[in-house]
């Protein structure tokens, strides 16, 4: 297949679109520097909160900076697009609908990833920002695959955008609370897996212990994004996790 140049429009944060490049670099089969992919990574940092964004029903404002970063990345000849920010896919119809460029379908792509792995009527936790939580986006892709999608009761949804607001304020966390989420709802709720649907969960280290209930759409996109620009995969996602 012949290599493609990937755009990625990052900054949704910023340390998440570190995480992203990272992935990408460390899972391209590669023996140079010529054969790895190219990328313009346009890191808006200063991007209008999408949470907010969609709590207020202010959208359009998020909308304006994205197209003017798509208009970027299609005048440095971008043939896919990533998006590494799960909560700006509420958004989704509108961005690919300002393009010809394919945008990679983080959210799609994880619900039909669990309901490969799991089969139809699967029970998975959705761990997210208040934005993708309220806007039902992950739960909305899950029954397009027959698959059950639980959000957390509002106390635990608390806690865990207190522990994404830290980690974007680049406050030290430790992964014991996370786990603990992560644990009640597959022992107590019943999940098969839980959904890290924010990227910021994504950049926290967790024990293997807990990572093999997890589900992150952060290396589903970033595998998907090496595949879409014609390189192979080095650990394709299963090959080494042994899901449960």
């Amino acid at each position: 297949m012949t290599s493609k140049k990937l755009g990625v429009i990052g900054g949704m944060g910023s340390l998440a679109t570190i995480n992203f490049y990272e992935r990408v670099i460390k899972n391209t089969v590669a023996a140079n520097d010529q054969e790895h992919i190219d990328m313009v990574i346009l890191n808006h940092a200063t991007m209008p909160d999408r949470t907010n964004a969609i709590l207020t029903g202010n959208g359009q404002l998020f909308l304006n900076a994205v197209k003017t970063d798509i208009e970027l990345l299609e005048m440095a000849g971008a043939q896919n697009i990533a998006i590494p920010c799960n909560t700006s896919h509420y958004y989704y119809r509108e961005m690919q609908s300002m393009t010809d460029i394919n945008i990679i379908n983080m959210v799609e792509d994880t619900a039909r990833f669990v309901h490969d792995y799991y089969g139809e009527q699967s029970k998975v936790g959705i761990l997210a920002t208040d934005g993708t939580i309220s806007t039902g986006v992950y739960k909305d892709a899950c029954t397009n695959y027959q698959v059950e999608a639980f959000h957390p009761n509002t106390d635990i949804q608390a806690k865990v955008m207190d522990i994404i607001y830290h980690i974007k304020a680049d406050v030290d966390y430790s992964a014991l609370e996370l786990e603990k989420i992560i644990q009640d709802m597959i022992k107590i709720e019943g999940c098969k897996c839980v959904i890290l649907g924010c990227t910021e969960l994504s950049t926290i280290r967790l024990s293997n212990e807990m990572k093999k209930y997890c589900i992150d759409p952060m290396e589903i996109l970033a595998e998907n994004a090496i595949t879409l620009s014609g390189k192979n995969v080095k650990n394709p996602i299963g090959s080494e996790r042994a899901y449960i």
